[in-house]
Order: structure tokens, then sequence, then C-alpha cells
């Protein structure tokens, strides 16, 4: 059984292992796996060995209280990296090499952990997707756009890596390879050095495998005083719920599967009731499009510009649609997004968390698409911090996921909400 971040955190920190020791162990899976899972955009093992082996001397010194003393990290191939490539999952950044880290990964590092690679990303973080696999069967997508950074995580490659999203892309995937994924409130981990889609929506995120080790590794990232552990809350939490939205539904199995764990919330005492979405909701995700397309093709102009044969129809799409938005229509769109956000407060008022599926289902048997992302729009829109429980398995045998979210600021109390969930649901990933 692979260590969780907390057990690899408190090994290195005691002495009862070494740095270089977690990290060959990470890098033999990486080798008896990865061939077919694909999780990594740029691994260089020497290099690896060596941070790993610096981590080891720094402690030799003396001791190293570091939370995350040593412990090796995946980290997204748009997120800077000064000693390696960051190449955006698109050949017209092939090489590219930043002349400094990310605000993220210089946070990372104060913590005591290094990153091992960088982790493959759909190209420019939009649909187009990379070559990763799903861990639990190959022929099946992980999502996206943080495809790689999911399944490094899944197959025990790392104990933890960083994402992003903007839609759906650190939720979708965290569910359809069966870990925890952890969107905090929009603009908590700081994004300088990462690569600009939206920058209205554009947020960092985590993935590891269970609510207590994004707790400790979230709070490492963001800024402000987020308490490094966390409690289960102490009482069955009041769970409102979002079975869809306006713009989507589930599939039938996946809709069977949400049900369940509702009734197992409901079996250990908590009271669930259905919301309503407040008023102008039921467009949020027309919302959300504008306001994505509009910025990237503002921000991918010069990209475009130069390289749009090494684009994808996908994403040349996407920037064209971005430029026939008129201002107008913009501001509006930003002005929809604020209003929404107050009234969200009021969704959130007798509730602990509310819960809806993370996708209409599990990972699709297909790998030219990373899954359907609506069922993450309106959270990634509001800026609201969430995060996604594997939950069950599908008769192939594919994670299911829960969604939890809470309001803007509630990050601990929803990771408290989130880890008595987990408790009660009690999923064993693939370890």
């Amino acid at each position: 059984m692979a260590l969780t971040l907390i057990e690899t955190a408190r090994a290195l920190i005691d002495g009862s292992l070494t740095s270089r020791a977690c990290t060959e162990h990470c890098l033999e899976r990486i080798r008896s796996r990865d061939g077919v899972i694909r999780a990594w955009a740029a691994l260089d093992e020497a290099r690896a060995l060596a941070a790993a082996d610096q981590c080891d001397r720094r402690r030799a010194t003396g001791p190293d209280r570091a939370p995350l003393h040593g412990v090796p990290v995946g980290v997204k191939d748009i997120i800077d990296t000064a000693d390696l490539p960051t190449e955006m999952g698109t050949p017209a950044f092939a090489g590219h090499r930043p002349e400094r880290d990310a605000a993220v990964v210089e946070r990372l590092k104060r913590a005591g952990a290094f990153v091992l690679g960088k982790t493959v990303t759909t190209e420019c973080a939009y649909r187009h997707p990379g070559k990763t696999r799903n861990p639990w069967q190959p022929e099946h997508t992980p999502g996206g756009s943080s495809s790689g950074s999911a399944a490094a995580v899944a197959a025990a490659f790392v104990p933890a890596a960083i994402g992003t999203q903007t839609n759906g892309s650190v939720i979708r995937p965290a569910a359809f390879c069966g870990v925890v994924g952890f969107k905090p409130t929009f603009g908590t981990i700081p994004i300088a050095g990462t690569f600009r889609f939206s920058e209205t929506l554009d947020q960092l995120g985590t993935f590891t495998r269970s609510v207590a080790d994004a707790a400790l590794f979230a709070a490492q990232l963001m800024e402000g005083d987020i308490p490094a552990e966390v409690a289960r809350l102490d009482r069955p939490p009041r769970i409102g719920v979002l079975a869809r939205f306006p713009w989507n539904d589930t599939e039938p199995e996946a809709t069977l599967s949400f049900e369940a764990t509702l009734d197992v919330f409901r079996a250990a005492g908590a009271v669930v009731q259905r919301v309503t979405l407040p008023d102008g909701a039921a467009d949020a995700n027309i919302v959300h499009r504008t306001i994505m397309h509009a910025e990237a093709a503002r921000n991918l102009s010069g990209l475009q510009a130069r390289a749009r044969t090494q684009l994808s129809s996908v994403l040349n799409a996407a920037l064209d649609e971005g430029r026939t938005i008129v201002a107008d229509a913009y501001r509006a769109a930003i002005a929809v997004r604020a209003a929404l956000g107050e009234r969200a407060h009021d969704l959130f008022e007798h509730c602990d968390a509310i819960a809806s599926p993370p996708a209409p289902g599990p990972a699709p048997r297909r790998l030219d698409t990373t899954g359907d992302a609506s069922f993450c729009t309106l959270w990634s829109l509001l800026g609201v911090p969430a995060i996604t429980l594997p939950s069950g398995r599908s008769r192939a045998g594919l994670p299911f996921g829960v969604q939890l979210a809470c309001d803007v600021g509630a990050d601990a109390h929803l990771l408290r909400v989130a880890r008595w969930c987990e408790g009660v649901l009690r999923f064993e990933g693939l370890g």
C-alpha cells in the first residue's frame, strides 16, 4: 500500500525514511507503470535524485521541521519551473525554459518539498487531450486539463500533485481517477508564473489520496492562516443537494450512485435536503463561457498569431469564438458573475456544504475527450472552494465521486465536512 502524504511527511521528518529512498520508490513505480499511464511531461531521474539528496543533506546538518521536508511532488506543465521545461501541452512551447519558478513552486520548496517532475496537461489547459491514460482502465480518459496530476496521484507515483482549474480541470480528473481533488477559494493559492488562460477563472488546486492530505498540502500553498490539520466535523453535517444543474444531467448509473452516496450520509446522521439555485444561475454556463473565451482570446492572441498551425482545431475555434465576443457582452458577463456571487451566500446559509456530482458519469471509454466539465462550472465561476471525494465504483470498476462546495473563504470548514463524508464513504483506491 502506498504511503499517504501525511505518512510520507512524518517518516521523512522523523528520519525513518530518507528522501532518496522515497524518491527511488516513486521512480520505481513510474518505471513499472508509466509506460501505460503516461502521466509525465518532463521527468529527469538524475535531477530528481539529486534534489532528494540535497534534502537529505540539509536534514543531516540539523533537524528540518519543514512540514513537507523531502517530499516529491508532481506539478502541472503550465506552472513555471526554472529547472524543468514548461511546455503547456503544445509543440508551440516545445523546449520552453522559464527563468524562475512560479509562486506556487516557491511555496512548495519553502515547505521542504521538491518537484519530482512535470505532469501532463491538455493543450494550454483547454480541452484537447494529452497523452495520459486513466490508471484504473487505460482505455478511458483520466479527465483534464490536469490529466497527469490526477493520474500520477492515483497511481501512487507521488503522494501529491498540483493542478489548475478554469472550469472543471481539478475536480473532474480527480473524480475520474478516484482521488481527492481540492480547489480552494479563488486567489488563495498565488497564480503568478502559471500560464494564463482566463484571469477571472483560473484557479490552482491539489490532488491527494485523502482529505487530511489535501488539508496539509493546501495549507503550505495557500495565503493566510490556513490550518494544516483539520479535524473531522464533530457532528453529522447539513448537506444541501444539487443533483443536476439546469444545463446538464447525469447518466443513469451515476444518478443511482449519487443517490446511494446521499443515503450513506443520511444513514450516518446527516441532514440531506434539496436546494434551489439563486435567480440568474440558470445561465451560469453561458456567463462562464463568455468570460473564459473572451479572456483566452485576448491572452493567447500572440500565441495564436505566431503558432496557429501548431494549435489544435479545438483551441483555435475557442479563441476565434472569443474574438467575436464584443466588449459590452464581456462586461455584462462580468457583472452577472459578481451579482451571482452575492446571491450565492444565501445558497450556503442553511447548510454546511452543497453536494453535487462532479461529472455526468465515470470516465468515458475514449481518449479523444477529457469528459464533461459542466458540473464544475458554477463553482468555478463563483470562485468558491470545492472538493471531490471518491464515493464508489461503476459496474465497470471505474470510480465515481461526490463534489462538495462551500461559501467563499470557508475552505477549512469544507475540509472538515469532507473528512466526515470521507469517513463514512470508506473508499479504497488503487493502492
